[in-house]
């Protein structure tokens, strides 16, 4: 980069919070050029897009874009890819449907939106009002606006789903909001003759309780490696475009500007919404880092996702089987409402993501995409399964942190056992399952090097902690004899593995009482390397 490019960087804001591409324009902020994907969308002729990406990665803004370069508003294309192609920059009547305006709690509220933005465009393109039906009426503007200008109508749709995921567990609403979307966006295929581009945009994809189900010729570009960088930034991007940022951050914390950058891409990359797409960082994120010159949940904070944390305790997951796992395209496609997928909805939300893709098999690997969101959700899920005490968790936390970095495994043990006693009995702690998930939840929040379940030649370990110094082996027994646990360590010979590795090694068998709420009768043997 230039010294040129340096100070013109150094010279605008950054555009949070701001999802107006004209305003953006004007007030000299620093935008990512995505303007070309509007030049592939428009050669690739087809007529209806949808595009599903999480929330804050940037749809609003690429709509706004879109909703500019069809109203003919060259002047602000300036210098962008979009500039030097042919087109005639005409002007198009564009109906721009935002439906992320309102929570959706009550019915009315959509009525609302969509009769407020109705009157505005009725009167606009002169469309004589013939009817209270809001799907009826939004048929005549499509065609009003067609008749008025003498050029087809350009539909935007931001957010089609926020009524539908506003109400996920209210089936009432859900239906009402089903009903009436699907009545309007019903308009889109039987008014194909006024329409010249159609693109919709939201979180989700829903499958059984489709609003679409009349739209068969939709191009649903969510999985399409051509358009995988549609939203959010890639590191290219980020390294062309916010380098002096980059360099403020490294600055104030007294990083090198690689360290500066892996500080970034731990925290905020790691998104693949395609199989062989490019990684792509958090931009609400990325943006809100180099304005504040520091690292934060910025992204995680914008939303609390509680449908996410009642939908895997309804179906009792198994967390990390959830959270590491293979699957298919087609079971991250869609939702129904009454058998709400979890790995679907975590995928789609931003909280799972692509990491590897399986070409023999047609499968992707599903992961947490960065530090940000892995320290999010299970700030979110841990009340679900654990409600410790108020005033407890943080220096039990401490103490676990210390007893683990100091090679204290009769205080890890006490302080496990500290921390597990002070849940509830209202909370679910019946199961097995439900037991190990509780301690995988604490220990992936605090940051501990933690697996369960590790496969051995023999069998599967319950749980292995990693120190710099010590390697912690633990077997968890549920109502029953914690002997047995160790035995099982020692007869399994689950410490082979690691023989190779320089750490002390402890061997921990431990049961829990569901009677009692404790760890009762704790074994453990410190293990030299000739054992």
């Amino acid at each position: 980069m230039g010294d040129r490019d340096m100070t013109k960087q150094a010279n605008v804001g950054y555009p949070i919070g701001e999802q107006d591409f004209k305003v953006l324009r004007k007030m000299d902020c620093l935008y990512v050029d995505k303007t070309m994907y509007i030049d592939k969308l428009i050669a690739s002729r087809s007529k209806y897009y949808f595009l599903a990406r999480p929330r804050r990665f940037g749809k609003s803004l690429f709509l706004s874009t879109f909703r500019y370069f069809f109203e003919g508003q060259r002047e602000l294309f300036s210098g962008l890819y979009i500039d030097s192609i042919q087109w005639n920059w005409e002007q198009y009547p564009v109906l721009y449907l935002d439906l992320n305006t309102e929570r959706y709690a009550e019915q009315s509220e959509l009525d609302d939106v969509l009769d407020n933005l109705f009157r505005f465009w009725e009167e606009k393109y002169d469309v004589t009002v013939s009817s209270d039906n809001l799907s009826q009426r939004f048929k005549n503007i499509i065609k009003g606006a067609h008749e008025k200008t003498g050029r087809e109508v350009v539909i935007l749709v931001d957010e089609y789903d926020k009524p539908l995921v506003s109400n996920l567990n209210r089936d009432d609403n859900f239906e009402y909001y089903r009903s009436k979307l699907a009545s309007i966006y019903s308009n889109f295929k039987s008014s194909a003759e006024h329409i010249k581009f159609v693109f919709i945009t939201g979180v989700s994809r829903f499958s059984k309780l489709s609003v679409f189900s009349d739209l068969n010729n939709i191009r649903d570009i969510s999985f399409s490696d051509e358009f995988a960088d549609i939203c959010g930034i890639t590191e290219k991007e980020l390294l062309s475009n916010f380098s002096v940022g980059i360099e403020k951050l490294a600055e104030k914390k007294r990083l090198t500007y690689e360290g500066a950058c892996n500080l970034l891409k731990r925290n905020y990359d790691g998104y693949h919404f395609t199989p062989t797409g490019s990684d792509i960082y958090n931009p609400w994120s990325v943006l809100n880092a180099l304005a504040e010159s520091n690292i934060g949940s910025y992204w995680v904070h914008t939303g609390v996702p509680t449908i996410i944390a009642e939908a895997l305790r309804n179906v009792d997951a198994d967390l990390e089987n959830i959270l590491n796992t293979r699957c298919s395209l087609d079971s991250l496609a869609g939702l129904d409402l009454k058998n709400a997928d979890p790995l679907a909805l975590l995928y789609q939300t931003g909280y799972l993501t692509i990491k590897r893709y399986q070409r023999k098999f047609d499968t992707v690997t599903l992961g947490v995409p960065n530090r940000e969101v892995r320290k999010g959700l299970f700030d979110v899920l841990l009340p679900y399964y654990v409600n410790v005490k108020r005033g407890t968790p943080a220096s039990v936390v401490r103490d676990i942190i210390n007893n683990i970095e100091l090679g204290e495994p009769e205080k890890l043990m006490k302080n496990l056992d500290v921390f597990l006693a002070g849940i509830p009995y209202e909370m679910k702690m019946e199961d097995e399952n439900n037991f190990h998930n509780a301690i995988y939840i604490l220990l992936t929040l605090i940051g501990v090097n933690a697996e369960t379940e590790v496969h051995t030649s023999d069998g599967r370990i319950d749980l292995v902690i990693k120190s710099d110094d010590y390697i912690y082996i633990i077997e968890l027994k549920f109502d029953k004899d914690s002997r047995s646990a160790l035995h099982q360590v020692e007869e399994k010979k689950y410490h082979l593995p690691y023989l190779n590795d320089p750490r002390q090694i402890f061997c921990i068998g431990a049961n829990f009482s569901s009677e009692t709420r404790h760890l009762d009768n704790i074994n453990l043997k410190s293990l030299s390397k000739e054992t």
